[in-house]
């Protein structure tokens, strides 16, 4: 009868442990996190390419835990306004971080 109740302890804490070593913490990512990161990002590239307004090859979208991070360079302010609200109107998106520098124009 021990022998049955250590056997069901063990797998008890086994699948414990292997549950918890797929959980997330604030500075990292579970697996679920990891897929749902990447469909957000996917979601967030294919609104840029598909707006005439953006240029997509110039902005990179990260995304960490539902929070979006824009990055890149614009050719004007609208540009960069109409990138933050295609990224916040995305399912699945919490935040958005805009890091979208406006391109130096030489004269």
């Amino acid at each position: 009868m021990n022998v049955r109740k250590l056997s069901s302890f063990a797998a008890a804490a086994f699948v414990g442990l292997t549950l918890a070593a797929c959980a997330g913490t604030s500075t990292t990512k579970s697996t679920g996190d990891v897929v749902d990161d990447a469909w957000i990002a996917t979601k967030v590239k294919s609104k840029l390419i598909d707006d005439p307004m953006t240029k997509a090859r110039d902005i990179q979208v990260e995304t960490f835990k539902g929070t979006v991070q824009l990055a890149g360079y614009a050719d004007s302010q609208a540009e960069i306004d109409r990138a933050v609200a295609l990224a916040s109107s995305t399912q699945g998106v919490k935040s958005v971080r805009n890091n979208i520098t406006l391109k130096q124009t030489t004269r």
